[in-house]
């Protein structure tokens, strides 16, 4: 099973070196260690493009595995068309069940790149039924229309605190104050 993330690694990553030394080295808490952390910032920082492309690997290792053993003759036939399209499901919730979906994005890859992205979008206060809504009628007509996809190749679970939307209130370094995060809001009656 993998290791779970470390969420003061990932608020880390996306400082700079020289302020992440200075909060965390030897004058700050003393987590800094000089021979780990600059690989697992930097880890942090790609984790999502290295998983992507570690799946596509392992996808590719799938394939051949069966031809590399000997045992299953490989043939390859012409096909009319290029590579089918698939779409990858990017979901931001906490691990546990129960968790509320903080935030959705969707890729469409073709030929072992991405030709796609639909933006990433906050949930909160969506419902159940009108997430659904969203994501089968909005998304998923849209690809169908387009590319001829009808469901998801993967649903790729996210932690809420690697939220790619700028100004959120989880991901790390969010242009809010710290004050104002809970929500102080000024109405106006006039």
């Amino acid at each position: 099973m993998a290791r779970r993330i470390t969420k003061k690694c990932v608020e880390c990553a996306q400082l700079s070196a020289a302020q992440a030394q200075h909060l965390h080295g030897k004058k700050g808490d003393g987590c800094w260690h000089d021979r780990r952390c600059p690989s697992k910032r930097s880890y942090y920082r790609n984790r999502q493009r290295l998983n992507e492309q570690r799946r596509l690997q392992y996808q590719q290792q799938v394939s051949g595995a069966a031809s590399s053993e000997g045992q299953v003759e490989a043939v390859s036939l012409p096909v009319a068309e290029g590579s089918v399209p698939y779409a990858n499901l990017y979901i931001w919730r906490e691990k546990r069940k129960d968790a509320p979906v903080h935030a959705i994005a969707v890729s469409v890859f073709q030929d072992n790149s991405k030709v796609l992205e639909v933006a990433p979008i906050h949930c909160a206060g969506y419902r159940k039924r009108q997430l659904e809504k969203y994501v089968q009628t909005d998304v998923m007509g849209y690809l169908n229309a387009r590319f001829g996809i009808t469901f998801f190749a993967d649903e790729i679970r996210l932690e809420p605190i690697e939220c790619p939307i700028a100004e959120c209130p989880w991901s790390v370094g969010a242009a809010f104050p710290k004050e104002n995060r809970l929500g102080q809001v000024e109405i106006n009656t006039s």
